[in-house]
């Protein structure tokens, strides 16, 4: 099957230099957008066009308008870019029509791939970002990345806007808008008018007793091609079989209506969009009721307390009880609004604290092959060399996300990362530490502190930052590569610090590639800017997977 042709037109494109020493110049490209790639094509007079790039879709992460007050060298002046593969590829349309035309169908055929958190408004240009100035061309993107909304933050408090359809003015006090059009929001109290986030949906009655209807909110051009933001209803459907199934698309049936909406919360599969943002009538549940959650074996034994198996909602379910005397109730509950708002496919989803019952206790997403400490140890002597550098990269992806919105781990180690049944590695307990009441553990001088995974500055001084995550991960990697060993296990958290304030470090793993280690040797710079972002060592470990 061919792909389908959705745009193409002439415009520019700005040379990638993908090198330091490559020269800057824009050229006229013929753009050809289809189903499957972005190709770009030199014209030339009574010959066939000659293919100068092409991009596969599922390799791009972001799609975005650039803004910028620099002059710009060539005919077209309307600027947006595609961030792919770790390259920045600049294109500029002729109007700003053709600009959103591209950007909306760009970022409509890459809404499902792994996105950016991040992204930068203003150009790359003369070794730093012009938007913040950070000088990686890697570094974290300093505004929000929409995955498809169309418009750029000026500053704090302000942001440009794109007028989905025109509005006549119907009072003194209205604005006329136009299609298209760009606008600087400065007031946004009134939400209905401007926010609209893709993908949020709720679960109804519907009319008929008995039934259930999924409302979700659209962007997306429908089939008859209008564009407007719009609500899609889905009702929730039976088989008519002895065993009774769920469906929303004829093809994924599910024994219970949860496990229905869980799969499609990550997965389109014959919807408008994926179910990406439940919306409730009290802004959003974070109280798991605890009549609604059944406790069961246990599954181990944490510095929080016991972690059981459980059940909420017919969805399984990993309990972690939380000791009386352990942690600060107040302040982790209002924290625990922020922790839920943090999803990444490579974080252990929170779904809920139960505050209502004594212990108190948090509901997580279930995985079933437990801890990565654990899970290395059991596998001793059966791990490939693809397999270790895939735990790496996970963990890598999952913390450069938590970087990317700022959120610290301060315990990042083997034992805090966890396993699914597909041996993906997923990064758990995040920003848990704040709030233990425990001075054994919150001490650098005991022995119940992680010492032995702690960067200098926060023995020293307890400064916690993502560097000194980037730190603890260069031990987790270690602990990888020795398949599950103990770092410095013959030595006490004393013999450690001398050790570390003298220049010493863990020693090269045996089955670590030099590659590999001297990226672990960077993470364990004595000066926490000399370390990498987490942005760059995945792209680092991206690039060594890829050999």
């Amino acid at each position: 099957m061919f792909p389908r042709v959705i745009l193409k037109g002439t415009m520019f494109k700005k040379s990638q230099q993908k090198k330091r020493t490559s020269p800057c110049n824009y050229k006229e490209r013929f753009f050809v957008l289809d189903t499957q790639d972005l190709k770009y094509s030199e014209r030339r007079p009574g010959k066939k066009p000659m293919v100068k790039g092409c991009i596969e879709l599922h390799r791009i992460k972001c799609v975005e308008i650039v803004c910028s007050d620099v002059p710009i060298p060539c005919n077209y002046k309307y600027p947006f870019q595609v961030f792919h593969d770790n390259h920045y590829l600049y294109i500029f349309a002729p109007d700003n029509d053709c600009r959103q035309r591209w950007v909306r169908a760009l970022k409509e055929e890459t809404k499902s791939n792994s996105l950016v958190a991040k992204y930068h408004p203003n150009f790359w240009m003369d070794g730093k970002w012009r938007c913040c100035l950070q000088t990686e061309k890697l570094a974290t993107g300093c505004h929000v990345y929409d995955p498809v909304g169309y418009g750029l933050p000026h500053d704090v408090g302000q942001r440009m806007v794109i007028a989905l359809q025109d509005y006549t003015p119907l009072g003194d006090d209205d604005l006329p808008l136009l299609k298209d059009q760009e606008y600087i929001l400065i007031n946004s109290s009134h939400t209905d008018w401007w926010t609209g986030k893709e993908g949020a949906f709720m679960v109804r009655d519907s009319r008929q007793a008995g039934v259930y209807t999924v409302s979700v909110f659209t962007k997306a051009p429908g089939s008859n091609g209008e564009k407007n933001p719009r609500v899609k209803h889905y009702q929730i459907r039976q088989t008519e079989t002895e065993e009774i199934s769920f469906y929303l698309a004829e093809k994924y049936l599910f024994s219970t209506i949860p496990e229905l909406i869980h799969y499609h919360q990550h997965n389109a599969a014959g919807l408008i969009t994926r179910l990406r943002r439940p919306v409730s009538k009290d802004g959003g549940q974070w109280e798991v009721d605890p009549e609604e959650l059944i406790l069961g074996q246990e599954l181990g034994s944490g510095q929080f307390g016991l972690v059981l198996e459980g059940r909420w909602k017919d969805i399984k379910v990993a309990v972690k009880m939380i000791r009386e005397e352990c942690m600060s109730d107040e302040e982790f509950k209002e924290e625990a609004k922020v922790m839920m708002k943090l999803s990444h496919c490579k974080l252990v989803q929170l779904y809920g604290v139960c505050t209502q019952r004594s212990p108190m206790c948090l509901v997580f997403e279930f995985m079933e092959n437990g801890c990565l400490s654990e899970y290395l140890r059991a596998r001793k002597g059966r791990l490939s060399q693809d397999m270790m550098l895939g735990m790496c990269l996970d963990v890598s992806e999952g913390m450069a996300y938590l970087e990317s919105s700022n959120f610290i781990h301060r315990d990042l180690a083997a034992r805090n990362c966890l396993v699914s049944k597909n041996n993906e590695v997923k990064v758990s307990d995040f920003g848990m530490t704040r709030f233990v009441l425990d001075d054994q553990y919150t001490s650098s001088q005991c022995s119940k502190f992680p010492v032995k995974w702690s960067a200098p500055e926060v023995i020293k001084y307890c400064k916690f930052s993502s560097k000194s995550d980037v730190w603890s991960f260069g031990v987790l990697m270690w602990e990888v590569y020795n398949e599950g060993r103990l770092p410095y296990e013959n030595r006490t958290n004393a013999e450690v610090v001398e050790s570390l304030s003298s220049g010493l470090r863990l020693l090269k793993p045996r089955l670590a590639p030099d590659s590999v280690h001297l990226l672990m040797e960077w993470c364990w710079k004595e000066k926490p800017e000399d370390r990498p972002s987490f942005a760059l060592l995945l792209h680092e470990l991206a690039s060594l997977s890829d050999l």
